[in-house]
């Protein structure tokens, strides 16, 4: 699999950011690549909404932890880049990312098979107070489901 290069890491991100609103908002997939998921309480409000959540998701910021541990639980050397970032009025943020790992655990009822999986996403968050309370975003999960239910996308034997 090869490494994010047309994007900055989520970490360059976090350190590069020119207000706290973005600086937050690329903190939150700094979480998911390191697998943090006790972070969450520094990034999300205890009564964050998530617009999208999961099926059968929990709500608020356990929601968002469980999150975070599903997909680390279900994948390595996972990297999340930055494509685009924009800071709106009212402290909301627009985010275009790409994820990029490997499935080496069970993740969305799927059996860990080495595959490589490569997916983008975009959410639209609000920052209150220097944690997020909103959010709503837009994986490409059939893409995902088969990257990780085929052959397809196969690491390195």
């Amino acid at each position: 699999m090869t490494a994010i290069t047309s994007a900055n890491t989520a970490r360059e991100m976090v350190r590069s950011a020119t207000s706290i609103a973005l600086r937050v908002a690329a903190r939150e997939w700094e979480l998911y690549d390191t697998g943090n998921v006790d972070g969450a309480d520094e990034v999300f409000a205890p009564d964050v909404i998530d617009h999208n959540p999961a099926t059968d998701a929990a709500s608020g910021i356990d929601g968002k932890g469980a999150s975070i541990a599903v997909v680390c639980d279900g994948f390595t050397d996972t990297q999340y880049g930055i494509l685009f970032q924009q800071e709106l009025p009212s402290g909301w943020v627009v985010l275009h990312w790409r994820m990029t790992a490997i499935h080496t655990g069970d993740a969305f009822g799927f059996a860990a098979n080495s595959n490589s999986v490569d997916i983008n996403g975009q959410d639209t968050m609000r920052v209150v107070d220097g944690k997020i309370t909103k959010i709503y975003h837009v994986e490409e999960l059939l893409k995902l489901t088969q990257q990780i239910s085929s052959g397809a996308g196969r690491g390195p034997a």
